[in-house]
């Protein structure tokens, strides 16, 4: 058998393959409902075999969507709409995930295709909100620092939207702590300038996301896995960096977070990201090999070949895709088919196996 399409046991859950569909905002919801724009997209990534789909970053509070059309699940009845869309997902054999978000100062932007840019309180926009008083480019809203009060919400809110998630069916948490949204914002010195005890040093600026980690743990059923999305670079002279991390992860570990999804970027607008085919694996290799946590790799990966190479060699244990999978929303069809790997096809679909 081939390493991606072995199966990977997490705690309780069972992924048929390493292939994950990683988050992807649609821009799409109204009031943080899903729409059927959502369950068709996502029902056809299960159509294609992977074996886990993670909804995108979905906002745990109104004020921490990226735009106005983000998904969320602030409200119990978020909780309906989500859950016809899990059913369907373990319906054709995939895991169902969800990524929690906070966007801090990145919130209240437009939708990609309408500009990016801030949203104006008259077109439906809002206060954001920041470790620090730092705007992220001048287009962009202008945030305030959250207080004691505001950091205890964003905490309780992680909490509460992760009893939603498991009552809309999703076996697979995951904290977004990465892309220079909220989180991240207080893991890099670039913008946290805090003078409290959630600023200055690394194991100040790395406390909020341990204390949601905690909350959010003391509310998982022992069986649920807990993912991470931990940046691996700002790609910004004197911001977060690679060392920084590896010594997050093994924390993480020690703290009994089962996957580390390693990705970089997104904090500044004055980075300088070389890009290229698989360019981030290097910062998810070495998190694997430092720590020995269970890591996943994202990341211009567009193709079966490239994607067996990464575990073969042992860089990560599970392979993420997001634009490829746009482009093909069968990628583990072809990629089985491209490895030689017998596997389990939709009977619908099984005329196109020969």
């Amino acid at each position: 058998m081939t390493r991606l399409f072995s199966p990977l046991r997490l705690k309780g859950v069972t992924l048929k393959n390493r292939i994950v569909v990683s988050p992807m905002c649609q821009y799409t919801a109204t009031d943080g409902f899903a729409a059927d724009w959502h369950l068709v997209h996502l029902g056809g990534f299960a159509i294609g075999g992977a074996g886990l789909v993670m909804v995108e970053a979905t906002g745990i509070s109104p004020e921490a969507r990226i735009s106005p059309q983000d998904l969320g699940l602030w409200k119990d009845e978020h909780i309906e709409k989500l859950s016809r869309i899990t059913a369907f997902l373990k319906q054709q054999g995939s895991v169902a995930g969800i990524q929690l978000a906070h966007a801090g100062r990145k919130a209240s932007t437009h939708a990609p295709w309408k500009g990016r840019g801030r949203v104006e309180p008259e077109e439906g926009g809002w206060q954001v909100l920041a470790p620090s008083a730092l705007v992220y480019s001048e287009d962009y809203p202008q945030p305030v620092a959250l207080d004691a009060a505001g950091i205890e919400k964003v905490i309780s809110d992680f909490e509460q939207a992760t009893l939603r998630a498991l009552k809309a069916g999703f076996e697979v948490i995951e904290i977004h702590a990465s892309h220079g949204y909220l989180l991240h914002q207080f893991l890099s010195p670039l913008t946290n300038q805090r003078s409290d005890g959630y600023g200055g040093s690394f194991d100040n600026r790395v406390r909020l996301l341990l204390e949601i980690t905690g909350r959010v743990q003391n509310v998982l059923p022992a069986g649920i896995p807990l993912f991470v999305r931990i940046p691996g670079t700002d790609w910004a002279e004197g911001g977060w960096t690679p060392d920084d991390a590896v010594a997050l992860a093994r924390i993480l570990k020690e703290r009994g977070v089962d996957v580390m999804d390693v990705t970089s970027g997104g904090l500044v607008s004055h980075q300088k990201i070389s890009v290229g085919p698989a360019y981030q694996l290097p910062f998810a290799s070495r998190v694997k090999r430092e720590t020995g946590a269970v890591t996943s790799a994202v990341g211009l990966i567009t193709n079966a070949i490239q994607a067996e190479s990464i575990l073969v060699n042992g860089d990560a244990d599970l392979i993420l895709l997001a634009r490829e999978f746009l482009r093909d929303p069968h990628f583990p069809l072809r990629a089985a088919h491209e490895l030689k790997e017998t596997i389990d096809w939709p009977v619908q679909y099984d005329r196109a196996q020969w």
